[in-house]
């Protein structure tokens, strides 16, 4: 098979033409035609060698962890999977430490040991390339109607294990109060994908991003009802006075000295959702006595955020085909460049538009 891949060691990346093909060696293993994968910042990390662990034994890692596939062969004790279905992967598989209490409940999205192992990421090769074996419990169901876009479902996943999160937190407030006011930082996909969450989850959303309009991020916020700012246009205290009180801030832009200037603006009972992995820039000067007295006056929460567990993934397609039905036009937006996997470096070394795929089946 063909796979896209990158050599750490060498320092390059390639088309690996002869990689074996997967073969399901267990009762509950499921076989999948890949169809699309998408390409994000971290395969253009990975890409740059700054991180990435290839298999034990191999001296190049697949890459590609956001994919939607088509079951071709399931394992005999496979009970809700057949062929002709369609299902997206999940990533992150569990460390095998026994006292690890996340992953041994199946929530490897919390481990506590750091020696979980990410397909496409670190120690398991990933999902760019023409077809994947894995167990059927990290295999999630997708309909038919959103097979165009379901590309898009695990980097819908970040925002909305960051929702599940905010939930779970905001549950503090025992009277009853709407979802209030959102602020979401950053109008790249994952940016986007929260925002269109956010909304179908009773929102008020507000992009705050860099680019001036117009532009086709703009242009979607828009379209599913939000209000977009550039924060070249408007500074963050004008951009709170316009917002109102903020409820919840969802970052996604992994720039820090910007994520803690909104943090300034977080308003009463407040939550702060973190998703970027800043580079190391060295230490920014921010004023700590303002932040850590706004924090406990105003009852707020700061919460990071990585990875998701079952209930996101299963959010993540009921909320997309939510999305896809209500606002088909800025859902297909989102996706700006498709491309064959004999071209996979074009997207990962050239960013242009939204969001690029990688399409190998049909």
């Amino acid at each position: 098979m063909k796979a896209a891949a990158v050599f750490p060691g060498r320092k390059s990346l390639s088309l690996v033409p002869d990689f074996p093909e997967p073969r399901i060696h267990t009762n509950t293993g499921v076989k999948l035609r890949i169809l699309n994968v998408g390409v994000c910042g971290t395969d253009r990390e990975i890409a740059s060698f700054l991180y990435g662990t290839p298999p034990d034994g191999s001296d190049y890692l697949v890459i590609g962890h956001e994919s939607i596939g088509e079951v071709i062969e399931v394992g005999p004790e496979v009970e809700h999977f057949k062929p002709g279905d369609l299902a997206i992967p999940m990533v992150r598989r569990p460390c095998n430490h026994p006292d690890c209490y996340a992953c041994r409940a199946g929530r490897q999205d919390f481990c506590y040991t750091g020696d979980y192992r990410e397909r496409g990421i670190m120690k398991m090769h990933g999902f760019m390339t023409e077809r994947v074996v894995d167990d059927a419990i990290y295999m999630n169901a997708v309909p038919g109607a959103i097979r165009e876009v379901a590309v898009l479902v695990e980097p819908l996943t970040i925002a909305e294990k960051a929702l599940l999160q905010v939930l779970e937190i905001q549950k503090r407030l025992t009277f009853s109060a709407p979802p209030g006011n959102a602020v979401v930082l950053g109008a790249g996909p994952v940016g986007l994908l929260g925002a269109m969450t956010l909304k179908l989850h009773g929102y008020d959303v507000t992009v705050y991003s860099r680019e001036r309009e117009p532009n086709p991020s703009a242009e979607i916020v828009k379209a599913i009802g939000g209000k977009y700012i550039s924060s070249q246009d408007c500074d963050i205290n004008r951009m709170a006075a316009q917002t109102g009180n903020i409820d919840l801030v969802y970052e996604a832009t992994g720039v820090s000295r910007f994520a803690i200037d909104v943090l300034h603006v977080l308003g009463h009972n407040g939550v702060f959702v973190l998703t970027g992995v800043p580079g190391n820039h060295g230490p920014t000067p921010t004023d700590t006595d303002a932040i850590m007295r706004d924090m406990v006056l105003k009852n707020q929460c700061v919460v990071g955020t990585v990875n998701a567990g079952k209930d996101a993934f299963e959010n993540a397609i009921a909320d997309l085909t939510r999305a896809w039905a209500k606002w088909p036009a800025a859902v297909n937006g989102l996706i700006t460049g498709r491309f064959p996997i004999e071209q996979f470096t074009e997207p990962i070394g050239h960013q242009t538009g939204i969001k690029n795929i990688i399409e190998i089946g049909k």
